[in-house]
C-alpha cells in the first residue's frame, strides 16, 4: 500500500469559530477577543483559500467542497476525523466526541468524489458507538503507516481501545497503542489526538516523544517506527503546541514530495530539524494562524487524503 496520496479532500468552512463542545478536552483552542463571528469565519476563509491555492500550485489535486449553512458545524474544516478513504475503494465513517461534530458528516460528498472519477465500494461505519458513548475519530485519532500495516494510536477521550482494535482487524492493520500527554496549567493530560504529537512519511517519522510518558511504551514505539527504517526527527513539546506535529506528506507534479504544515510549526523548527526533513522532501508551508487558534487543529487536520482507486475509461 502506498503511505502518501496526490489526491485530497478539504471542505470549505462558512460558520467557522471555537467549537465550545470539543473545548473540553483540546487544549489548543482560544476565543478570539474582540473578533466578530463573521471576522474569525472570514479570516478563515481566507487562509483556507490561499492553503488551497498554494498545494494546487504545486501539483495537488484539492477536492473543495463547501460547507453547508444548515447545519452548526463549525469545525467542519477538518474533515479528516469524520472520514477516511482506502486503496480497496472502502470509505470509513467514524464515532465523533462532540455532538455538533456529527453533523458533519455527509453523503454527498461521496457523490462529488465519483464525480471526480473516484470508486467507492463499501462503506464501513462505525458511527453506531456514539450512542454507548465510544469514539475513535479518523486519522486524527489513528495515525496509519500504510506501508507496513501498523496503526498507532494514542488514546484518550476521542480514541477508544476496543475500538481501534476492531478497526485494525478490520483492515487488517497491526495496532501500536500508547498513552500520550501534554502540560496543561501543571497537570498532564492526555492528547486529543495522535496525529497532534506524530507524523509518518514515507521514510520519516515525526515525533514528540516526550509526550509519552510511560518509558516502556516511548521506547516500544520509538522502536517500531526505527524497525520500519524510518529516520526519527524528535520535537519538543513547546514545538507541538506550535503544531509541529501536525504535518502531512503528500504527492504533488512530477511525483515531487512534500511536507505540509503551518507556518507557526515551521517556526518553531529549528535549522537541524528543517535540514533532516528537507533531506526527505520539500517543504510546504501555510499560514494558519487563525484556524489554529480558534480550531485547536492545523495543516493536517485540514486535509482528508484520498487513496481511492480511480475509475478506468
Amino acid at each position: 500500500m502506498n503511505q502518501t496520496t496526490n489526491a485530497i479532500l478539504m471542505i470549505r468552512p462558512v460558520a467557522f469559530r471555537m467549537n465550545e463542545q470539543t473545548a473540553v478536552n483540546n487544549y489548543y483552542q482560544k476565543v478570539l477577543d474582540g473578533l466578530l463571528p463573521a471576522t474569525v469565519n472570514a479570516k478563515a476563509q481566507h487562509e483556507f483559500d490561499a492553503f488551497v491555492s498554494q498545494l494546487r500550485a504545486v501539483g495537488v489535486q484539492v477536492i473543495v467542497v463547501e460547507d453547508t449553512t444548515d447545519t452548526d458545524t463549525p469545525d467542519s474544516i477538518f474533515p479528516n476525523n469524520w472520514i477516511s478513504f482506502h486503496e480497496n475503494g472502502d470509505v470509513v465513517l467514524y464515532p465523533m466526541f462532540a455532538e455538533n461534530r456529527r453533523l458533519e458528516r455527509r453523503e454527498d460528498i461521496l457523490d462529488v468524489l465519483e464525480d471526480e472519477g473516484f470508486v467507492v465500494n463499501e462503506i464501513m461505519d462505525y458511527t453506531s458507538a456514539e450512542t454507548e458513548g465510544f469514539f475513535l475519530e479518523g486519522t486524527g485519532s489513528i495515525v496509519l503507516d500504510r506501508e507496513n500495516g501498523k496503526a498507532y494510536c494514542a488514546l484518550s477521550p476521542r480514541a477508544d481501545e476496543e475500538l481501534f482494535i476492531e478497526f485494525c482487524e478490520d483492515f487488517e492493520y497491526t495496532p501500536v497503542i500508547f498513552e500520550a500527554f501534554q502540560t496543561v496549567e501543571n497537570e498532564r493530560k492526555p492528547i486529543y489526538h495522535t496525529n497532534v504529537m506524530m507524523c509518518i512519511g514515507d521514510t520519516f517519522a515525526v515525533i514528540c516523544a516526550d509526550c509519552i510518558d510511560d518509558k516502556k511504551e516511548r521506547k516500544m514505539v520509538l522502536d517500531s517506527l526505527r524497525g520500519d527504517e524510518k529516520e526519527i526527527i524528535l520535537i519538543t513539546e513547546a514545538q507541538l503546541n506550535n503544531f509541529a506535529g501536525n504535518m502531512l506528506e503528500v504527492i504533488g507534479a512530477n511525483e515531487r514530495r512534500y511536507l505540509v504544515m503551518s507556518a507557526s510549526a515551521y517556526q518553531s523548527l529549528t535549522k537541524k530539524q528543517i535540514t533532516q526533513l528537507e533531506e526527505h522532501l520539500t517543504i510546504l508551508k501555510a499560514n494558519l494562524d487563525t484556524i489554529e487558534a480558534c480550531g485547536g487543529g492545523s495543516a493536517r487536520c485540514m486535509m482528508a487524503e484520498i487513496f481511492l482507486p480511480k475509475t478506468t475509461v
